[in-house]
């Protein structure tokens, strides 16, 4: 059952598993988005499909760029909208906190911030337009941006291709009983992600 989603997966135009991976990720790197896109989920589907280095780079290369984009677009609308951004419904509703806590990381570890908050799912979505708005320098965004996106797609398609891997080993040792396995990293990454979004936003109301 795996070998067949796979298989499937694998049979779509390259063209067209690259674009949707770029969008994700592009969506879940600009500001909102990312409460709507789960770009670490994504990834790792899309990260199943990878079974050779040349496709794991060509696919990081897309990811990467896509990402660095979303990062500056964020960027370019907290340097235009300013500190007002933190006073809109989106924001207010779903991202006060990790706001917030991304105002004052900033604050304290400029550059450093921007590289560790990629990481983190919630301070990734508003990272880069608190950045613009605190009026960090741009030629100090985008070397911290371009590391940490590298560094995050990296993680998630290779954490995909890994699983992908391993479900076809398994299936063909085992049978039709290693769905479960896909099934339960897939939800486990998603379970991860979720949980980490409503305690940040249940902290953020609080």
């Amino acid at each position: 059952m795996v070998t067949d989603l796979l298989e499937w997966l694998r049979s779509l135009p390259p063209g067209a598993l690259l674009a949707a991976a770029g969008l994700l990720v592009f969506g879940e790197c600009t500001v909102g988005l990312g409460f709507i896109a789960p770009g670490e989920t994504g990834l790792f589907i899309l990260g199943t499909t990878v079974t050779s280095t040349s496709e794991f780079l060509l696919m990081w290369g897309v990811t990467t760029a896509c990402a660095v984009a979303g990062d500056s677009v964020g960027f370019v609308i907290g340097r235009v909208l300013g500190p007002k951004l933190r006073e809109t419904r989106l924001v207010r509703n779903h991202a006060a906190n990790g706001w917030d806590r991304s105002m004052d990381v900033l604050r304290r570890r400029g550059t450093f911030a921007v590289l560790i908050g990629i990481f983190l799912p919630l301070l990734r979505a508003v990272m880069p337009a608190a950045a613009g708005a605190s009026r960090l320098a741009l030629r100090k965004f985008l070397p911290a941006v371009a590391i940490g996106a590298a560094g995050w797609c990296a993680l998630h398609v290779a954490l995909g291709m890994a699983a992908g891997a391993a479900a076809q080993q398994i299936e063909q040792a085992v049978g039709a009983g290693s769905w479960i396995v896909l099934g339960l990293l897939v939800a486990v990454v998603a379970t991860v992600v979720l949980v980490k979004r409503r305690r940040t936003r249940h902290t953020g109301r609080s």
